[in-house]
């Protein structure tokens, strides 16, 4: 049986641990004992290791036929080398600044494959893309809507983070990255914000996150692309402040005599308030537009997804939805429908025939369901 280790036992992890389980052997990797103690009790086997250094990701895969990368941003670029040092095949919902093309030399040279930014947005949306660009002639226009929300608002922020809290803060301050007029143009982080109504949510306001990431460099010829995050009106203004006030510096301030890092304080500060309490309902809403030709008719493709959390297993919709689009890719690989070698972000499953319908039935028979919407 296929050996899967799964880097990371958070949120994210433990749920893609726990949904490979049946069909491969599974072992769950992290430095946190309390996090391991979670997924042993669901009957996985785990191993204590050091993730944030490259010597304790290498003996913690050195077993592994597949890595499973679900460690925070920061780490994950790091964390990916080391997989690819150690000779691993590797899929990774890791949202990492640094470029991901920087490892496809290594890749190859190991020749291995490597899927990342495999969860829902990165993820779905640019498998869609490739999906849409597959089948016809060009693609002029791209866009994707994507956000993580809790069902019912508390005040003062009206939100929880259903992933790693320091990767919402980097949403918050990394430059965003668009495509417009043919040109890669960079916008704040939290800017351009938009009113859209969704079905089934109400009212949510768009803005400007760095979320196209590796399509700008594989879909050259796309005139026009964004990504923008989804989240309750009011959020972006009360962030904005936050920022611009510093308290999302990573400088140091000297306070009364005593160094302190802004950010620091903000996330023990606001992780607190930020962190689902046990049953609380979340909701996951994304909506994808690809338009553009074919046969020289105008073409344009609307999906959406509205998932929420499920109380019979206590699984996060973000968690659901972002973890069951990586173990699909897993389960992908593993049937030997995508074996490209190299780095692979999601758009190049979607570019081979075949693979977003096979990922998008395993994502349904966990009840996220991609719907085809009226353009």
């Amino acid at each position: 049986m296929t050996h899967v280790v799964v880097l990371g036992a958070g949120r994210v992890g433990a749920v893609m641990a726990r949904d490979l389980a049946p069909d491969f052997k599974v072992t769950v990797a992290d430095r946190s004992e309390e996090a391991l103690a979670h997924v042993k009790g669901w009957g996985l086997a785990t191993r204590q290791a050091d993730l944030g250094s490259p010597e304790g990701v290498k003996a913690a895969v050195a077993d592994a036929d597949l890595v499973v990368g679900a460690v925070p941003g920061f780490m994950g670029f790091a964390t990916a080398k080391a997989v690819l040092e150690a000779g691993r095949t590797l899929i990774d919902i890791s949202f990492f600044d640094e470029d991901c093309f920087e490892l496809d030399a290594l890749a190859k040279a190991q020749n291995l494959t490597a899927i990342v930014d495999v969860g829902v947005a990165p993820g779905c949306g640019n498998i869609i893309l490739g999906d849409t660009a597959r089948q016809i002639d060009k693609v002029t226009r791209f866009e994707c809507l994507v956000g993580g929300l809790p069902v019912v608002r508390t005040w003062p922020y009206e939100y929880k983070a259903g992933f790693s809290p320091i990767d919402v803060i980097e949403e918050y301050t990394r430059p965003a990255r668009y495509v417009k007029d043919g040109r890669t143009v960079t916008f704040p982080a939290l800017s351009e914000p938009e009113l859209l109504d969704f079905a089934g949510v109400g009212t949510l306001e768009s803005f400007n996150t760095d979320g196209l990431r590796s399509v700008i460099k594989t879909f050259p010829g796309v005139p026009d692309m964004k990504e923008k995050t989804l989240r309750y009106p009011g959020h972006i203004e009360k962030m904005r402040m936050l920022r611009e006030s510093g308290f999302f510096s990573k400088e140091p301030r000297l306070v009364n005599g005593q160094k302190v890092v802004p950010l620091d304080l903000t996330t023990a500060l606001l992780f607190p308030l930020w962190k689902f309490k046990e049953g609380e309902a979340d909701l996951t809403v994304m909506r994808v537009t690809v338009e553009g030709e074919k046969d020289g008719q105008p073409i344009r493709r609307v999906a959406e997804v509205l998932d929420h959390y499920d109380p019979a297993t206590q699984t996060t919709s973000m968690a659901r939805t972002t973890g069951f689009t990586c173990t699909a890719a897993v389960r992908l690989h593993a049937a030997g429908k995508f074996n490209r070698k190299g780095i692979c972000p999601p758009e190049y499953l979607g570019l081979e025939a075949g693979c977003w319908d096979f990922m998008k039935a395993e994502l349904a028979k966990r009840g996220v369901v991609y719907r085809e919407v009226a353009g």
